[in-house]
């Protein structure tokens, strides 16, 4: 069985939809091979089996027309000048043609021949890009939206040519624009050169357009450092970051960004993450705590030891999961492609149906041509082309600025669907971690006492429960004797004191006491499902200490907002019952799924869809995986695990709650701009073709519909960067 591999292709020549869709049609022509081509990144996303190269890709591309070859690091060559200095020539040009054939007080004995002069390198050199890419496609039997265009500039100069040769051409040209014919032939000089400029203007707009809509993913490649300091054998040495690999060590000063994915070894510090997370605040780190690549050392000189480099970077994944996301197409795109593909040639017949009837009809040939020469003009279905790639392409962007990884259009498809959203419990509802949340003292004693003498056994503990009063302590005193109890705790000498702290049976162990009262309070925090600590010394428990894991910042407002979303909140976990059914009421969740082990979470996520919702999950672990598979909707915590990752459409960088609601709200949104595009393009064209072939619309204003119409659907699609989050 044949292996499959892929690669993505950058293509040259491509200036109109059309094109885009040849180039796909050609490519999945081949025995095995997948492709999907975007007009507005001007890049192909080919899977191929093992029988075929990617010189083969490669050629089928250039024996369609067009120029082809892999990605490079180099920067994304500049074609926004070569437009520009095409377009001004071209602008400075058409001016004095237009004055001389609108504006009869400027004329002068044979002015017609200074102006079909002056329209002629327009026409050619300034209109070259169109008639290149028409011969290109002429070559090849095939027509595409440059054929419009190069038909319409060159049969209404040809047409001039005729009509002022021929002479008695000049006199009330006013009437041209508005499309009154003149009695004798009227040469068409400000028709050729205003259409070519004007479609030269949307064109570097559209350039200028995409080449911003890709700067965020630019930006984001960026970020890495270019050097990394190494450690080896205790010298520091200063080298390219390529050159790092897994388990070197390396030095980050403050104020540097961080080389590579990796795990400190020595000193704190606080990482600034917002280029890659969206997150303001810094994350405190210290030894064993993990750090990302790329973001920012905002406090103190660290020593880490890398754990990823290169393409296994989050940030090298991250690029790429975004780049990606942007090649794909959803299904309102396929449709467009499918409609370029035939329009262009449905387009010509109307424009040679519509010079027949003219002069079926009696009408002059100035007044046929003229209608023919708009049809062909308007009709460039450009803003079609334009109306998904553009959207998907600032959407992506925008949400990779925010952390907000969307894998594929298709999620956009199912970010409007949805209406059930089940939530993970530990790490996505709550923190993931113990946390000290309360002290219950016995008479006598006060709480900072008993969390004080806690705190000092336990800051010599490993356990995570330890750890957790260790760090509500803060700074406390030394502890002697220490001794840890496999299962049930840890004793040792604090201030001339032996203090246990533990579970009731250690204390019990060393003829301690248990009050009632804190009896009671053990009870009461294992109904709520947290962890109670017993505390003592000198013969009796002195305290209870309550360890949970807390509900994250911003969760409680998570669950609102998905509500206000039209969302229905659902909360699944394999804990216990009690600790959910406390963290859903803190949080607002009425519908609770617990005791669920990772294939019951699959099943209940099954049996929601057979209820007839439409189910997103949002989880972290790698037992949230199967369920974040199974869901129409998956969404992954980037704090979580690779498998959660790899298994969601949807990935937050960071491990905000919040930041879901942010990913569905511009996931609908982009989903809207894409449905606002597409009406725009199709209800233009099916609009303004009638016009054109009633002779209600002339070539100028063609020309400038057409323009206008493509630079609003970029313009509509670059107002997601626009786009802010709620937290």
């Amino acid at each position: 069985m044949s292996r499959m591999a892929s690669v993505e292709l950058r293509i040259g020549g491509m200036t109109c939809a059309s094109c885009a869709a040849r180039v796909e049609r050609k490519l999945n022509k081949l025995p095995g091979v997948t492709a999907s081509v975007n007009f507005a990144t001007e890049t192909a996303r080919v899977g191929y089996p093992d029988e075929l190269t990617v010189a083969d890709l490669v050629g089928t591309v250039e024996a369609t027309g067009y120029t082809a070859r892999p990605p490079e690091p180099e920067p994304v060559p500049d074609d926004v000048r070569p437009l520009r200095r095409r377009l001004v020539g071209a602008a400075a040009l058409t001016v004095p043609v237009l004055l001389l054939t609108m504006v009869p007080a400027v004329r002068f004995p044979g002015w017609q021949w200074l102006a079909l002069a002056l329209a002629a390198p327009v026409v050619t050199w300034g209109a070259w890009p169109f008639h290149r890419a028409a011969l290109t496609n002429l070559r090849h039997g095939a027509a595409t939206m440059d054929t419009l265009v190069s038909l319409g500039a060159a049969v209404s100069y040809l047409w001039s040519v005729w009509a002022v040769v021929r002479g008695g051409a000049g006199g009330g040209m006013g009437g041209v624009l508005w499309g009154a014919a003149d009695r004798g032939p009227q040469p068409y000089l400000e028709v050729s050169a205003t259409l070519t400029t004007f479609l030269l203007a949307g064109r570097y707009a559209e350039a200028r357009a995409r080449r911003r809509a890709g700067s965020a993913l630019r930006a984001l490649l960026s970020l890495g450092a270019k050097d990394v300091t190494v450690l080896t054998d205790g010298r520091e040495r200063t080298v390219p970051v390529g050159r790092l690999a897994v388990g070197d060590t390396f030095v980050v000063r403050p104020g540097e960004r961080i080389a590579t994915d990796g795990r400190v070894l020595s000193g704190t510090s606080a990482v600034d993450a917002s280029m890659l997370t969206g997150e303001s605040v810094p994350v405190e780190v210290g030894p064993g705590d993990d750090v990302v690549g790329a973001t920012v050392n905002a406090g103190g000189r660290l020593v880490v030891r890398a754990t990823r480099v290169g393409a296994d970077t989050q940030l090298a994944q991250l690029g790429r999961l975004v780049t990606e996301a942007q090649n794909g197409k959803a299904r309102v795109q396929r449709l467009a492609d499918r409609i370029s593909a035939v329009f262009v040639p449905v387009v010509l017949a109307l424009a040679v149906g519509t010079v027949a009837a003219w002069l079926l009809l009696g009408h002059p040939p100035v007044a046929a041509v003229t209608a023919g020469v708009a049809v062909l003009i308007v009709a460039c279905p450009c803003a079609l082309g334009l109306a998904t790639p553009t959207a998907l392409l600032v959407g992506t962007g925008r949400g990779a600025q925010l952390g907000i990884v969307i894998k594929g259009p298709e999620v956009l498809e199912s970010t409007r669907r949805i209406d059930t959203v089940v939530l993970d419990k530990t790490g996505t509802v709550t923190t993931g971690r113990m946390t000290h949340t309360g002290t219950v003292a016995a008479a006598g004693e006060t709480p900072a006492d008993v969390l004080r003498y806690a705190g000092a056994v336990e800051h010599a503990s490993e356990h995570p429960i330890g750890r957790a009063v260790a760090a509500a302590a803060g700074t406390v005193p030394p502890v002697e004797d220490f001794a840890a109890v496999s299962g049930f705790g840890a004793v040792g000498t604090v201030a001339g004191r032996r203090v246990v702290v533990g579970r009731a049976a250690l204390l019990d162990q060393y003829g301690m006491t248990v009050p009632a009262e804190l009896d009671g309070a053990v009870k009461q925090a294992g109904a709520t499902g947290a962890t109670a600590v017993l505390v003592g010394w000198d013969g009796s428990a002195r305290g209870v200490l309550v360890v949970s894991d807390a509900v994250a910042d911003g969760s409680a407002e998570a669950v609102e907002e998905l509500r206000a979303l039209g969302l229905h909140p659902v909360l699944l976990t394999g804990d216990h019952a009690a600790a959910a059914e406390t963290v859903a009421a803190r949080v607002g969740i009425t519908e609770v799924h617990a005791e669920v082990l990772p294939a019951g979470k699959v099943d209940v996520v099954a049996e929601l869809q057979r209820q007839g919702r439409v189910v997103a999950m949002v989880g972290d672990g790698v037992n949230d995986a199967a369920a974040l598979a199974r869901a129409d909707l998956g969404i992954a915590l980037g704090t979580g695990t690779d498998v959660a990752i790899e298994a969601s459409d949807l990935t937050l960088v960071g491990g905000d709650l919040r930041s879901a609601v942010d990913a569905i709200r511009l996931s609908r949104r982009t989903l809207r701009t894409i449905r606002g595009n597409l009406f725009w393009a199709f209800a233009y064209n099916v609009a303004a073709v009638p016009l054109a072939a009633l002779g209600l619309v002339t070539p100028v204003v063609a020309a400038a519909a057409m323009a206008f119409s493509s630079v609003f659907v970029v313009t509509n699609s670059l107002r997601l960067f626009g786009f802010r989050p709620r937290r």
